[in-house]
């Protein structure tokens, strides 16, 4: 079909695959078609069936969306991106937007007429989103219409929905059975007059079953959806295969359907049935709405938030214990690397990937890694400055003297998800670059030894890690610190450490700590280290504070620090540092290596 479509799409219409949409749309009589990479769990992570906006535009980042209008195609991405998308989309063809500056409803009121049809895909957005949307594109008169995905339509070699087997995820590591986490999502429905709710994100489901799968890259997670009934029942839907130990696990409270007999299920239900505006399809709310206008008795859909995502954010003392283990497993892993890399990038000979795949295989040799945790950004030189950069064998680039490379990656462990970057100086470092280095070093402490008051957001704190490259005028365009999972997502909602996020930092949640620095077309800087927010010693009048338990034990580039920079209190925390890194990873590491770390960890 996508032939047929391309060969008659005249010129002016861009690239075949673009040309053969429009095609779809103009025979459809949609004047613009929405393409978010998204699948219908609104997760960051999707199978390559649900790549669309990749297979579209040739943009692969983890976030962002395209709006395909008769004449304009604008693909919208934020700060991380920038320098990305301007390499992989044909810029003749499709607009990068800055988003969330510029919002979807607003670009496309300001280019659509009134009576226009601007469709999408129900699966593909979240109630909130098409709220928004709404909001802004009806007063204008132009209507937002759900509709069959279009890009399917043309894709005629989409993979198929992968089907990996499902995994127990053992009760030790998760603190809490799955019977008692059903039991306590009972609660909250009882306690709320909900007889029901509808869960939409995998990683909420597999947290609530202790389960674990392999369907999304990375992240051990298969795709599923779940209803939770008041009287802790669970209906399963999903076509992930579940062997006799893992059915004995589920047990008789879980009840497995097939994955897309979801909304057939639903005639089944009564009462009030919950679902997460901010996370849930439209098309879950659509279709429940639709059953209530056709019968009396059916369920009533009502909006409040997934009862699986606080919980599962708040690490029991269990998880963190087992992530402790696995950041010490990573951090040995790490040091091998490190000492690898420093004896072998000074004879120019090494590229970025050859860094990437050495630093795979000192994580397989734990015996213990399950897979990384995402792609590993290894970039160096201008590679660096591009903040979620991938290399491919297109832009694989040698690592040279005067360099300087960051390496951001992780591992997924059957106790733990790690995620950490380093930025390695190749040979002697220019003044710019370590007086750079150190003020997101001085960020990064800063947040390390914050003590706060209950009840502030990661909102509250973000400004802390960027105010010394703020007094220098620079700044750097992605959130501090993300959620983490564990044996789950590398990133992980609700809790982050951004100026945009309001969620209250509670204990057991873990975060990354990553400021950075980039200089397009030059070198990029990050440091990360994972922290969990921990009950603060009393102390004073004893008000109740919170602070950080640093997770991840690595050495931090001393030839970056200019320590003439660093405040008594800053160089205090380096040492300290350092000397608990030697002390939790000298009896991990080879001889070898052992003597590279006594001198990445020497006092300063």
């Amino acid at each position: 079909m996508f032939q047929s479509f391309a060969a008659k799409a005249s010129p002016d219409q861009g690239p075949p695959r673009l040309a053969a949409l429009r095609e779809v749309m103009k025979s459809d009589e949609v004047d613009g078609f929405i393409v978010p990479r998204a699948d219908a769990h609104q997760g960051e992570y999707v199978a390559p069936c649900d790549e669309r906006l990749a297979w579209l535009t040739g943009f692969t980042g983890s976030a962002g969306f395209a709006v395909i209008l008769k004449s304009e195609a604008g693909v919208f991405v934020d700060g991380r991106y920038t320098a990305q998308v301007r390499k992989q989309v044909d810029l003749e063809h499709f607009t990068p937007v800055d988003w969330p500056a510029n919002k979807l409803g607003t670009w496309a009121a300001e280019r659509m007429q009134e009576d226009d049809l601007l469709a999408f895909d129900p699966w593909l957005h979240t109630i909130d989103d098409v709220a928004a949307m709404t909001r802004i594109l009806e007063p204008k008169g132009i209507e937002l219409a759900y509709w069959e995905n279009l890009v399917d339509e043309i894709w005629d070699d989409r993979p198929a929905r992968p089907t990996e087997p499902m995994r127990i995820f053992p009760d030790e590591f998760a603190g809490r059975s799955a019977k008692e986490k059903c039991e306590a999502v009972a609660k909250d429905l009882r306690d709320a007059g909900h007889s029901a709710c509808v869960l939409t994100l995998p990683d909420s489901i597999c947290w609530l079953l202790n389960v674990r799968g392999a369907d999304m890259q990375h992240n051990p997670m298969f795709h599923c959806f779940a209803v939770v009934h008041d009287d802790a029942r669970v209906d399963l839907f999903s076509d992930a295969p579940a062997d006799e130990e893992v059915a004995a696990h589920l047990g008789s409270g879980v009840t497995r359907h097939g994955y897309c007999e979801l909304l057939a299920f639903f005639e089944t239900l009564s009462g009030k049935v919950r679902i997460d505006p901010s996370s849930a399809p439209l098309k879950v709310e659509a279709h429940l709405l639709a059953q209530m206008k056709m019968a009396t008795g059916a369920p009533e859909p009502v909006h409040g938030p997934d009862p699986c995502v606080l919980p599962k954010a708040c690490k029991t003392s269990a998880e963190i214990a087992a992530t402790r283990e696995a950041h010490l497993r990573d951090g040995a892993a790490m040091v091998e690397f490190l000492t690898w890399f420093d004896r072998e990038a000074p004879n120019g000979e090494l590229t970025e990937i050859d860094a990437a795949k050495a630093l795979e295989g000192y994580r397989r040799a734990t015996n213990a890694l399950q897979d990384i945790s995402f792609d590993t950004i290894s970039g160096t030189g201008p590679n660096g400055a591009v903040i979620h950069y991938r290399v491919t064998e297109e832009t694989n680039r040698g690592i040279k003297e005067g360099d300087l490379y960051l390496v951001d990656s992780g591992g997924q462990y059957l106790d733990g998800t790690t995620d950490i970057t380093r930025t390695i100086a190749v040979g002697a470092a220019g003044d710019e670059e370590r007086d750079n280095f150190t003020r997101v070093l001085q960020g990064m402490i800063a947040i390390s030894q914050v003590r706060f008051p209950r009840g502030l957001a990661g909102r509250d704190l973000d400004a802390l890690a960027r105010a010394p490259l703020w007094l220098s005028g620079r700044d750097y365009d992605h959130g501090t610190g993300h959620g983490v999972g564990v044996y789950m997502c590398v990133h992980e909602g609700p809790q982050r450490l951004s100026r945009i996020s309001e969620v209250k930092l509670e204990p057991g949640m873990i975060l990354s700590n990553e400021p950075g620095y980039y200089r397009d077309g030059s070198y990029g800087i990050r440091i990360e280290n994972l922290i969990v927010v921990q009950e603060a010693e009393k102390l004073g009048d004893n008000r109740d504070h919170l602070d950080f338990e640093t997770l991840t034990f690595v050495p931090i580039d001393l030839r970056l620090v200019n320590s003439e920079m660093l405040s008594p209190g800053e160089r205090v925390w380096l040492n300290a540092y350092h000397s608990d890194v030697y002390d939790k990873l000298s009896s991990r590491v080879s001889s070898e290596a052992l003597d590279w770390l006594k001198q990445a960890t020497r006092p300063i």
